[in-house]
């Protein structure tokens, strides 16, 4: 089955650590990911690495991908300078093409409104709150939240995250999704024989990375 990229928001002051464990999985099962910038200028995460986007966020189109990510940057709370992320994220959810948001871009979909009617959760209550939204009665105190095409974290959260994408595009499922969420959010190595077996079952590689523990575990 031929599936629609996956859209990744990169820009200054990106989160490197908040997308890694959705974007390695997601290639792991077959969907090429995109970067897309303000424009076609090269940006520096927080990391310090310089990503020249594929392409530019006016080019961008919600019939054209699977999904939207959006992370957390500095820039989310200096100004309105990501605003326009935060509109695409408005023509991605009336489409009905899923988002998902982490850290700081939480704040920006809370000031365009998109989660004033929508269950929801950020780095913590009060955050989302000093943006003025209306959505405080929708606030959820969880690692991570999805709500129809909307997933929302906090950037302690980038495992929660890839498993609520995962749950959402069907990449993982039931027992082997709990096995990965194990696995990678616990380092519990008996997760890793049920992904083993789920990606042998599917013909694809094994995991490439896994905790110590498991690693032992399978020279035992």
């Amino acid at each position: 089955m031929t599936r629609k990229p996956v859209h990744i928001a990169v820009y200054d002051t990106f989160a490197d650590w908040e997308t890694g464990y959705a974007t390695t999985g997601l290639v792991r099962v077959g969907y090429e990911t995109r970067t897309v910038g303000p424009d076609l200028e090269p940006i520096t995460t927080m990391g310090g690495l310089r990503v020249t986007p594929d392409l530019a966020l006016d080019e961008l189109r919600p019939e054209d991908s699977s999904l939207l990510i959006l992370t957390g940057a500095d820039l989310w709370d200096s100004g309105d300078e990501l605003a326009p992320f935060a509109r695409k994220a408005r023509e991605f959810l009336d489409a009905g093409v899923p988002v998902a948001a982490i850290c700081g871009a939480t704040a920006g979909l809370a000031r365009e409104g998109l989660l004033d009617d929508r269950a929801h959760t950020s780095a913590i209550s009060f955050y989302l709150a000093a943006t003025g939204y209306k959505g405080g009665e929708r606030y959820v105190e969880a690692d991570a939240v999805a709500d129809g095409a909307l997933i929302t974290a906090g950037p302690t959260e980038p495992v929660a995250f890839a498993r609520e994408v995962f749950a959402l595009l069907k990449v993982y499922e039931g027992e082997v999704l709990d096995a990965w969420y194990r696995l990678f959010h616990d380092s519990d190595s008996s997760a890793y024989e049920i992904l083993e077996a789920a990606e042998q079952a599917a013909g694809q590689p094994e995991q490439a990375e896994q905790p110590e523990q498991a690693d032992q575990a399978g020279r035992a």
